[in-house]
């Protein structure tokens, strides 16, 4: 399997602003920024399976016909069901949301309601793309996040130190 021309990892956590503004963190910010060649332009998208969603650049756009190709021939492969069309909507399916030089974004209100964000979002580096999740959903989540987990509740322990500050 060939690697990611660009790839996403760490952690980062952005609280709420007003009007629902929230900041892409630095290191997702410049490569988002990469594979949305040069442009400041984040594609957000539902999660088929957790409640939170999935961010890129897009570049990863001429990429999901050949994971589409895939997943269809691994069903094949296994004697499953595979709808295409519907795994098209769900994969095509992305916001095209703009940002600033300081990574600041409105995050529209029909992403909020499907991955049921509150207060802050935690960004989770995933290689191809990063999840962003309300940190009380991924507290909820079993076995295998807990890494994420921990990363998530440390920063946001520091977010709201910070914030008792001012």
């Amino acid at each position: 399997m060939a690697a990611q021309p660009f790839s996403y990892s760490g952690q980062g956590y952005s609280p709420r602003g007003e009007k629902n503004r929230f900041v892409l963190p630095p290191q997702f910010r410049r490569v988002v920024k990469d594979s949305s060649a040069g442009s400041r332009v984040l594609c957000l998208a539902k999660h088929d399976r957790w409640d939170c969603l999935t961010g890129f650049g897009l570049s990863r756009a001429g990429e999901l016909d050949a994971q589409i190709d895939r997943e269809e021939a691994l069903a094949a492969t296994r004697g499953t069901d595979f709808d295409r069309e519907m795994r098209a909507i769900q994969l095509y399916g992305f916001a095209e949301i703009p940002f600033d030089d300081s990574g600041r974004f409105i995050m529209p209100e029909h992403l909020i309601g499907l991955a049921k964000l509150d207060d802050g979002l935690f960004f989770q580096g995933a290689g191809g793309f990063f999840t962003i999740w309300n940190p009380a959903r991924l507290a909820a989540m079993g076995p295998g996040f807990e890494a994420a987990q921990g990363a998530c509740a440390a920063l946001v322990a520091d977010a709201e130190a910070k914030e008792r500050k001012r």
